[in-house]
């Protein structure tokens, strides 16, 4: 039986519409795995954080994550070292360029527990990481979107792909809490 030109025409709609939905349900499906990677680092970002609370610090955690494993961690450090350069982005790209024997961190995502701010967003371009994902936004200091986005700035050689608010409440509710505690132990 030979189709007219109008049935090939259907045909070729169909088959059109039908790879366009697979296609879509693919990205859905290659989504949803994301997502639940992302949350599976996020919570690890989220024990660093609490290393850092342990030592009276603010609770910032961040792993940074290379061919879907944990390369490096870091939680903030300021008070105890003495040093404003002990933030928690600084401190995991300083041990993953170690582990990767590489100043660049091509390939790498970071994840975050709080915005970075203006230096460690810099020092992420810097190490030129290819993704970051953050938890919560910082409004009073954060430079990957709030203030400023220093992380996707065209001006710069390197931007970095982000996502925002992964575990946003769980992060947010841990910075809170270590504030509202400090703030009650100082009265």
């Amino acid at each position: 039986m030979k189709l007219t030109k109008q049935e090939k025409y259907e045909l070729r709609q169909k088959r059109r519409l039908e790879k366009e939905e697979a296609m879509k349900a693919a990205r859905e499906e290659q989504q949803a795995l994301q997502n639940k990677l992302d949350e599976k680092y996020m919570k690890e970002a989220l024990r660093q954080a609490v290393k850092a609370e342990k030592l009276g610090e603010v609770p910032i955690g961040c792993v940074i994550v290379y061919e879907g494993r944990i390369i490096a961690r870091g939680y903030n450090r300021r008070n105890t070292d003495k040093s404003t350069l002990s933030h928690a982005e600084v401190t995991a790209i300083r041990r993953a360029s170690k582990k990767l024997g590489d100043w660049r961190l091509e390939g790498c995502t970071l994840y975050v527990t709080l915005e970075p701010c203006q230096m460690c967003a810099g020092a992420i371009v810097q190490a030129r990481v290819t993704r970051v994902v953050m938890g919560c936004m910082n409004s009073k200091a954060g430079c990957g979107g709030s203030i400023l986005n220093i992380l996707q700035m065209k001006q710069f050689n390197h931007q970095v792909d982000v996502t925002r608010g992964v575990l946003e409440e769980r992060c947010s509710t841990q910075l809170t809490a270590f504030f509202e505690k400090l703030r009650k132990s100082r009265v």
